[in-house]
Order: structure tokens, then C-alpha cells, then sequence
């Protein structure tokens, strides 16, 4: 059985390979532009159903694992910074203050579709803007919803967390295993 990760996310690699230790990855090509007519939860849900159906039409039979992350301010989705400067005001915002984390998984296999939505409530401690631009130097805001990985340095910035972190990672490792559970791979 092939089993099929559709995204490029070396995070969600890593994770899946906690669980599946033979798979390939075949990112989906969609349009992530956030649309006005989504709530975040249904825009979060919907991309990740996009990419999942993308790589379902090229290999039917195969199991296809597809995962899409937003960070919510003031019901607002921060999507992936085009710049330095939107990064550090992303992370200003988010300062001294909580946001929300949602994660969504799809999982097909020929005719059978599993969907899950995790969450997580971040909290960020007050941060001053050198320890913004400290962070910002090494580049890793780039290419991650809300600006930030907190599994490298913006760890710092977390004064705590209500939920699932590995869904702020972008993958929810324990949810898809059990979701795997259903499914033949």
C-alpha cells in the first residue's frame, strides 16, 4: 500500500515517520490565499481537503495524509509572513497576549475520509522588539503560519499552552494515529 504525506512540511515528515515508517511526499499544489467567506476553522479545514483531494485524484487507491495550520489573532488568521517586517508586526501583535492554533488533517483512501481539527491556546509572554528581531535574524519565521516555529526559538515567547502542542507544531501526531487506526496501510 502506498502512503502518501501531501505536503512539503519537514515537520509533518518527521512526525509521520513516528508513525509510518514507509512513505512518499507529494506536495499538493492549491491556492492557500486566505478567502474572506472562511472562518479560520473552516479555512483551515478546507485546505487540507483541497490537498488531500489533489493527490487522491493522481493515486486513488493510496492512503493520503494532507494537514494545513493557521495561527488566529482576534479571529484573524495570520497566514505565513511575505516579509521581515509583517513577521515582526505578527509577532508584536501576538505579544503579552493568546492566540489560537488550529491544525486540520485529512486522511483518504479510495472512498473512505477521515477529518479531524485540533487545537491549542498560546500564550505569549511580553516581548521586547530585540528579542523579536533576535529571532527573526535566524530566518525560521519564514514560511510558518503566524510567523514562528515554536520548536526552534520562539519557544522562548511561550509563557504557556491549552491543548494539543504538537498541533502548534503542525501535525498532530497522536490525533493521526488514532485517525490511522481505520485505515488498512
Amino acid at each position: 500500500m502506498t502512503v502518501i504525506l501531501a505536503s512539503q512540511s519537514p515537520r509533518r515528515r518527521e512526525l509521520l515517520h513516528w508513525l509510518i515508517a514507509d512513505f512518499t511526499v507529494q506536495p499538493a499544489d492549491i491556492d492557500e490565499e486566505v478567502k474572506e467567506q472562511y472562518a479560520p476553522v473552516e479555512y483551515v479545514m478546507e485546505m487540507a481537503r483541497q490537498k488531500a483531494a489533489v493527490v487522491a485524484a493522481d493515486q486513488p487507491e493510496a492512503l493520503v495524509i494532507a494537514s494545513d495550520t493557521v495561527v488566529v489573532l482576534d479571529d484573524q488568521i495570520l497566514g505565513k509572513p511575505k516579509s521581515r517586517e509583517e513577521a515582526f508586526g505578527m509577532l508584536r501583535d501576538m505579544s503579552d497576549g493568546n492566540h489560537l492554533v488550529y491544525t486540520s488533517v485529512v486522511i483518504r483512501q479510495g472512498g473512505k475520509t477521515a477529518e479531524k481539527l485540533t487545537s491549542a491556546k498560546v500564550t505569549f509572554y511580553p516581548l521586547t522588539d530585540e528579542e523579536i528581531n533576535r529571532y527573526l535574524d535566524s530566518d525560521d519565521y519564514k514560511d510558518k503560519a503566524g510567523a514562528y516555529g515554536i520548536q526552534n526559538g520562539a519557544g522562548v515567547f511561550v509563557e504557556k499552552i491549552e491543548g494539543d502542542y504538537y498541533s502548534i507544531v503542525g501535525f498532530p501526531v497522536g490525533a493521526v494515529n488514532q485517525m490511522l487506526k481505520d485505515f488498512e496501510y
